[in-house]
């Protein structure tokens, strides 16, 4: 794999940033939908149950979110430290063609294969 150019950092730093105002849209829009289910709310036993699993679902969501922008926060520090791009496990360069699908990736894709393995 070869270093990212100058302009291919760019359009990544600029995918990175607008991917985190997505992410944090998304967190904000999707905190009402997550908050405690009201037990001694007068509701049927089936739309309670609904109502918790709609819940659950949110959860899940913003949890996904939160590690998907943490992520995109440390690649973007990763570009301040000129450091972007550099597999975080073998340290060899990730490869354009991975960053511009996940631009917040921290492994190339050999070493995230390896670790899907050993989960």
């Amino acid at each position: 794999m070869e270093d990212l150019t100058a302009d291919q950092q760019i359009l990544l730093q600029n995918k990175l940033l607008i991917l985190k105002e997505e992410l944090g849209l998304l967190l904000t829009e999707s905190s009402a939908s997550s908050q405690i289910v009201d037990l001694e709310q007068p509701i049927g036993r089936l739309s309670r149950m609904d109502a918790l699993q709609q819940q659950a679902m949110a959860v899940a969501n913003r949890t996904g979110h939160m590690q998907r922008l943490v992520l995109v926060e440390a690649a973007l520090l990763a570009i301040k430290r000129e450091r972007y791009g550099e597999c975080h496990r073998c340290e060899e360069p990730i490869g354009y063609s991975r960053l511009n699908v996940r631009p917040e990736s921290p492994f190339c894709l050999d070493c995230q294969r390896q670790s899907e393995k050993i989960r």
